[in-house]
């Protein structure tokens, strides 16, 4: 489903990309970086320039900002802390407190007035947004009320339901204002996903977007009539985009809850699953994409959308790009919604759930190819197995039902492939904005899915879930695990594909369970990290392998670009665990290691 809306005026821009202000390196999201010191015929000898410990052996994936010459990152049991960027040189800390249980380990945002006289940074913990003094620390107690905003309030339920209303991702600082999504619980009861804007200086709420509609508001008619007042979800708990100049902004939107039986909210469901166009000042909607009608699937679409100049028949075109958990790139005129490409609804299979009423069709994007498997057969068990999982998977897969990406959750078991936490994640894909160029890191993690009737709730079903994990902690599925996919988008084609990382003792496979994010640069580089401790640059044109380096830690999220003083560096946070199963982790010790070409 689509609406075109208003259109805005058509301002050419091209954006620096020189600085690494913004989660992500800048509010568009590309994950690019034009600095070109380091390039393919120099990044060999890239060498450690600082290492910065984080302090404790708590994980870590965070995304650091840098400002003239000072970096932020997180630290120190959740603390925000500010380095020299030169030297990784600790310049001060803002204790988070033992009390603080969830904070956006992500990235922060940072806001700086016109004149340069406030700067703020700010993020959310325990439920409340806060904004603390960018060159000192100190809280700013003028926001909010002591310099915190409670998020559990505004959303037209009662706070104290709200079990879980802060994403660990940060927003996106437009103008003056924060805009913020959320991350609800998974189960029912859900606090509905709200959008919403944040003044920078005082924490007062601008403008909401209701993802659930209410009464006389668009889309109302696509749940049942009472769903505003008690569904949740249909949040935002991935990455925000802005087009900074026309003043829009992308937001993809999370499946409603529950993720797997929607009988208590039967419909298409808008706005979940949506890539969302807004006014980025009003929060009006400008045009919609629903990705996946009536989703009991958890299909949510949690990697940042992405905005490219294309070049098509004698033609530029100001475009968008989102890749998803199924493996498919969607790509839209960013202006007015329209595909670039076709997309097909297609039949999907029926639910047989008591009172379950499954969208008759999903939408398919015809091109690009997609980058992920979508189908897990006997045929593809990995050769990696022993005989006693091989045997248990088998029996799993005939005994399932295993018709697809859109099969529907089932008491006998649905096998989902690549897997709600399959496809790409968080992070997961970088762009060069003005060469067409993608970039996606994906992984192909088979689930099984089987639902339960809610012992508490005949009317519920809860599921029963898992991924298709093998005795020794790898994959039931032939490798590779993870890859590196790179399209050009001028064409809708696929440039080339490999495995990303290793796993101990076998070669070429790919990590696994990566959620790492990829950073392209001018230099003609693609930069990531993995969970098996090592860092590497490929050729952004070709995928070949131009260097590595072992950091001593697992990774995930992305680095960080940036230059002083003429000399460019680049930053990983090395501090994740190593595999999928808990209970073979080694406590972390975790660091910020950044690299650099030696000094002449």
């Amino acid at each position: 489903m689509k609406l075109a809306g208003c259109l805005l005026p058509c301002v050419v821009f091209a954006q620096t990309h020189t600085t690494w202000s913004d989660y992500g390196g800048d509010s568009d999201s590309a994950q690019y970086s034009a600095l070109e010191q380091i390039n393919r015929s120099n990044v060999a000898k890239l060498e450690v320039a600082w290492t910065y410990s984080t302090g404790d052996h708590n994980k870590y994936f965070f995304n650091p900002l840098v400002v003239d010459n000072v970096m932020y990152v997180l630290a120190k049991n959740n603390s925000i802390v500010a380095l020299d960027a030169a030297t990784g040189k600790e310049i001060w800390t803002h204790a988070s407190g033992p009390e603080i249980k969830i904070i956006t380990n992500r990235g922060i945002n940072y806001w700086e007035s016109k004149d340069r006289t406030d700067r703020r940074l700010l993020f959310a913990s325990n439920h409340f947004l806060r904004a603390i003094d960018a060159r000192t620390g100190k809280t700013i107690e003028s926001f909010g009320t002591n310099g915190a905003v409670n998020l559990k309030e505004g959303l037209g339920r009662d706070p104290k339901t709200l079990s879980l209303v802060q994403s660990t991702t940060p927003g996106r600082v437009f103008e003056d204002l924060l805009i913020l999504g959320s991350a609800t619980n998974q189960g029912y009861g859900s606090a509905p996903g709200d959008l919403r804007a944040f003044d920078v200086r005082t924490g007062r709420v601008v403008w909401t977007f209701h993802t659930i509609p209410h009464p006389g508001e668009f889309g109302y008619e696509t749940w049942p009539k009472d769903a505003w007042e008690k569904v949740g979800g249909a949040n935002i708990w991935s990455e925000l985009t802005l087009d900074e100049k026309r003043g829009i902004l992308y937001a993809p939107t999370a499946s409603a809850k529950y993720n797997f039986y929607g009988v208590d909210r039967t419909g298409a469901n808008l706005f979940a699953d949506c890539l969302l166009a807004l006014d980025a000042r009003t929060g009006k909607r400008l045009w919609h994409f629903q990705i996946v009608h009536h989703d009991i699937w958890d299909y949510d679409d949690p990697t940042a959308p992405k905005l490219l100049t294309l070049h098509q028949n004698g033609k530029t075109i100001d475009a968008v790009a989102q890749v998803s958990k199924q493996g498919f790139v969607w790509v839209f005129n960013r202006i007015t919604g329209e595909p670039l490409w076709p997309i097909e609804e297609r039949p999907v299979p029926k639910s047989d759930m008591p009172g379950e009423t499954t969208w008759p069709t999903q939408p398919f994007p015809t091109k690009p190819s997609p980058y992920a498997r979508q189908k897990f057969t006997v045929d593809d068990l990995s050769p990696y197995l022993s005989t006693e999982d091989r045997a248990r998977f088998r029996d799993q897969i005939l005994s399932a039902r295993n018709e697809g990406l859109f099969t529907p959750p089932a008491r006998r078991g649905t096998i989902q492939m690549p897997g709600n936490n399959g496809g790409a994640n968080w992070g997961g894909a970088a762009v060069d904005p003005s060469k067409g160029t993608l970039v996606v890191v994906s992984k192909d993690l088979p689930s099984l899915l089987k639902l339960e009737a809610d012992k508490k709730d005949e009317d519920r079903y809860l599921s029963g879930f898992g991924f298709m994990i093998a005795s020794d902690g790898l994959s039931a599925i032939t490798p590779p695990w993870t890859s590196l996919t790179a399209y050009d988008l001028n064409e809708g084609t696929i440039k080339w594909k490999i495995a990303l990382g290793d796993v101990p003792g076998i070669k070429g496979t790919g990590s696994h369970y990566p959620k790492v994010g990829p950073v392209i640069t001018a230099g003609g580089l693609l930069f990531t990290g993995t969970r098996d401790k090592k860092v590497r640059a490929f050729d952004v044109e070709t995928g070949k392998p131009l260097w590595e380096a072992e950091v001593g830690a697992a990774l995930e999220g992305m680095p960080a670009v940036y230059e002083l003083s003429g000399r460019e560096y680049i930053v990983f946070c090395a501090a994740a665990q190593e595999g999928l199963i808990a209970a073979t982790q080694h406590p972390i010790q975790g660091a910020y290691v950044a690299f650099s070409l030696p000094r002449q």
